[in-house]
């Protein structure tokens, strides 16, 4: 899809049909709408990346190509890869920083969150759109569709991406849909402890929308555990009313092996019980031990990890710069 999707109409770009069920269509906002609610806005999109040489100067240029008029930085927060993802990146125009040393006083954790919670000392977007690295079917509607809630409702804090998502074996074959650990993991759990969020579609999506405001108020787990707690701190400090998700049509990304959705998982979980009240992962360095097993020479044999599961505190809290320093 182009960067002015849909044919919508109105002072906003919004079409008279955008509420469809759960959610709103990427459709139902165009580029020139979108535009002229920003006003004095400012928008950054972080694209967190690791080991993605292959599709990260695709995403990043494809945003900047599209819908540079729109937003105001593309910033590609690298982690440790050891590959060509910085080149890449910078190559299709976007800023890169290392997520290592991003306020090296503050230390440096592995993980998703960590990338993402390091960029709010790098970026000085009012908001911040958030998009995975290793997409391979997708269209920068994905910016301006999760863009438009939070530019034409200012009761919008967070927007989450909804979409079908088809996954790529080593070969680039479609092989099942995605989502194991929303079915398995993250579905449940809301089904069990937060009922009122069962209407989120996709909880755990890569790609959502926050107000820098509020996203720099709430700590942020380290790990994979990032997407459910943003959903849970913002339905906890606005309610519920202040998430929307925005249909985006197709995303394919690659295949994650089944043993490491396990450690994905214990990250979801801790994110999640953490903000029932448990205590584990209040310090960025925290672990817990997860055993697996494969069968080797004497049967099966257990495989133990160290999973993070600690969080940052909220940006806030630790005296983010100004936006014109950053």
């Amino acid at each position: 899809m182009s960067a002015t999707v849909g044919g919508a109409t109105g002072s906003g770009g919004r079409g008279s049909h955008a509420l469809r069920g759960p959610a709103y269509a990427a459709s139902d906002w165009t580029l020139e709408g979108l535009l002229r609610l920003k006003g004095d806005l400012t928008i950054s999109v972080v694209i967190p990346a690791k080991n993605e040489e292959a599709t990260v100067g695709d995403v990043a240029g494809r945003i900047l190509a599209d819908v540079a008029a729109l937003v105001d930085e593309v910033v590609v927060i690298n982690s440790d890869s050891t590959d060509r993802t910085a080149e890449m990146a910078l190559r299709a125009g976007a800023k890169v920083f290392s997520a290592s040393k991003i306020q090296p006083q503050l230390g440096s954790v592995t993980g998703k969150g960590e990338a993402l919670w390091k960029s709010q000392f790098v970026t000085r977007g009012d908001l911040v759109v958030f998009v995975d690295a290793d997409l391979v079917d997708w269209g920068t509607h994905f910016v301006t569709g999760l863009l438009g809630p939070l530019l034409s409702d200012p009761g919008t804090h967070l927007v989450k991406a909804i979409y079908d998502r088809p996954m790529l074996d080593a070969t680039g074959r479609e092989e099942e849909v995605g989502g194991r650990v929303t079915e398995l993991v993250a579905r449940p759990w809301l089904a069990l402890h937060r009922p009122e969020l069962a209407g989120i579609v996709q909880p755990l999506s890569g790609e959502w929308a926050i107000r820098r405001s509020s996203f720099a108020t709430f700590s942020v787990p380290v790990g994979y555990g990032v997407e459910i707690a943003a959903l849970i701190d913002t339905a906890d400090r606005f309610g519920a009313a202040a998430i929307a998700q925005v249909d985006l049509g197709r995303r394919t990304h690659r295949h994650h092996r089944h043993d490491t959705l396990g450690l994905m998982a214990v990250q979801v979980l801790a994110a999640a019980e953490r903000r029932r009240g448990a205590h584990r992962g209040g310090v960025a360095g925290d672990t817990v031990d997860l055993t697996q097993y494969t069968r080797g020479a004497a049967g099966f044999e257990p495989q133990v990890s160290a999973v993070a599961v600690g969080e940052r505190p909220s940006a806030d809290s630790v005296h983010m710069p100004s936006a014109g320093s950053r």
